[in-house]
């Protein structure tokens, strides 16, 4: 750090102090002094990060007993893209003498994997990007330099990605009911596997499916807002793809709330399998069917009728708001009589299909009378995944599809793209100086337990020196035995 600091007070500043020069003959470009100052300020801040690594890396040349342990077979140079650009420094290569394993220790400790050549921030740049618009522009934002990641190295990455479970809220809580709206996107394949094995049009189609479960609306502001949203979803095919989906949501809600104290859960939607099925899943469940859906098939079995069709909807609506099924199937048996049209008749029996094999998920509502159950999951659907993944003509592959959707999810849930990129890792990074004071047994176990994990890198011998080096071994110590 300190040559870095050296070089900058003796050519860096010089730089700086030019580019203000520039800037007094011309005030009008600023553009030209940001620019300057903020590559002056991105090459410091790059050499300095090259020097620290570069500091460990001869911590470790140096040591005692890796000396004995580890040989050196040659210094290389590398680089790193990072979210301030590439950054160049020198590592050691080594051989382990008794068992022949070649590594780099340097990016042992720093949790790197074989061939990795782009750090977290940079990876979580890249995602923050992909995950709203393409993954070529999130290519572009890995880095804020110019320096960019192929569109299909973006890809692997996200087809690569594992997501943790839905955090559960920290204290269970008491409500009387919950809501859960659950709907689906219709997102165009591109390629189920490999590209063309696609031969067939009406397979080309994958349905992401959506959950989100609220504890009600507040209604102070003009526009609604969910309370305690947490969201669910990505491609779960099949029946047992449903059922583990409603399992999630289910954990979470065992987790999350007092299941004792819970009435009811309220699962709105359009009637679909497997959004009915969720009343099946989750304990307390019962189905409602979204008031859109059901004014859209009502609207559908009626607007031929012409000057009529305001009567025959109100026929309809006031036989559910009396509660009386056969009425309704009444009427929708007299507009099957008065409808010439073939194609049109279709059209009415299936909405009198519709609305009558509903008729338990309309009543719920209308009996219920709770002002909190209203669907607003075509909304949400838009917002979480259409946008990015059906509302342009894009082809998706069925894994990209899914990571794609659980990314948008996850994004919706309020989480942090380098949390996740962490996360791929599965390791719970160790900090220098414990978070906990452990006993002395404790202490010496858990150092038998790294030195049979580990070997010669669970040993790194402190020197005597200066109190900042002191705290930097430490720290590597600490990142060494957390791998």
């Amino acid at each position: 750090m300190i040559k870095s600091i050296q070089q900058f007070q003796e050519e860096g500043i010089v730089n700086l102090e030019n580019i203000f020069i520039d800037y007094s003959d011309d005030l009008t470009k600023i553009a030209e002094m940001v620019t300057g100052v903020k590559d002056g300020v991105l090459e410091l801040a790059r050499n300095l990060i090259a020097e620290e690594w570069e500091f460990y890396d001869e911590r470790l040349k140096k040591d005692r007993i890796r000396k004995e342990k580890w040989e050196i077979v040659r210094t290389d140079e590398t680089s790193l893209l990072t979210s301030i650009g590439t950054i160049r420094y020198h590592k050691t290569y080594y051989r382990d003498k008794e068992t022949g394993e070649y590594c780099y220790l340097l990016d042992k400790a720093m949790g790197l994997h074989a061939h990795e050549r782009m750090t977290e921030d940079a990876e979580a740049e890249l995602l923050k990007e992909a995950v709203a618009s393409s993954y070529r522009k999130g290519g572009e934002c890995a880095s804020i330099t110019d320096e960019t990641v192929s569109k299909e190295t973006v890809m692997h990455k996200i087809h690569r990605l594992e997501f943790p479970k839905v955090e559960a809220q920290t204290e269970r809580k008491q409500v009387r009911y919950l809501y859960i709206d659950a709907d689906e996107d219709h997102v165009s394949l591109q390629y189920i596997n490999e590209k063309g094995d696609i031969k067939k049009p009406r397979t080309n189609t994958i349905m992401p499916r959506l959950v989100y479960i609220y504890e009600g609306v507040d209604r102070e502001n003009k526009r609604h807002e969910l309370l305690t949203l947490k969201h669910f979803g990505g491609v779960y095919e099949g029946a047992k793809g449903v059922e583990t989906l409603w399992k999630e949501v289910g954990e979470y809600i065992e987790e999350s709330y007092d299941t004792d104290y819970l009435e009811k859960v309220y699962i709105n939607g359009d009637g679909a399998g497997w959004i009915k099925s969720g009343a099946v899943h989750i304990e307390k469940g019962k189905f409602v069917l979204d008031r859109f859906h059901m004014h859209k098939y009502i609207i559908k079995a009626t607007s031929h009728l012409m000057d009529s069709a305001d009567d025959a909807r109100s026929e309809i609506y006031r036989a559910i708001r009396r509660k009386e099924k056969h009425t309704a199937e009444t009427v929708f048996n007299h507009i099957l009589e008065i409808t010439d049209s073939e194609a049109k008749r279709k059209t009415v029996q299936a909405s009198k299909d519709y609305i009558l094999g509903n008729w338990t998920g309309i009543m719920r509502w209308i009996r219920d009378k709770n002002e909190n159950i209203e669907c607003s999951a075509e909304g949400h659907v838009s917002h979480v995944l259409s946008a990015r993944m059906s509302s342009r003509p894009l082809g998706w592959s069925k894994v990209g599809a899914d990571k794609m959707s659980r990314l948008r999810i996850y994004e919706a849930n309020g989480g942090d793209m380098l949390e996740l990129v962490r996360y791929q890792k599965r390791i719970l990074p160790k900090a220098a100086g414990c978070e906990k004071i452990c006993s002395s047994a404790e202490m010496f176990a858990e150092e038998r337990k790294q030195k049979r994990e580990l070997g010669i890198l669970a040993d790194i011998h402190l020197y005597e020196i200066p109190y900042p080096q002191i705290k930097k071994m430490a720290a590597l110590k600490n990142q060494i035995w957390g791998l």
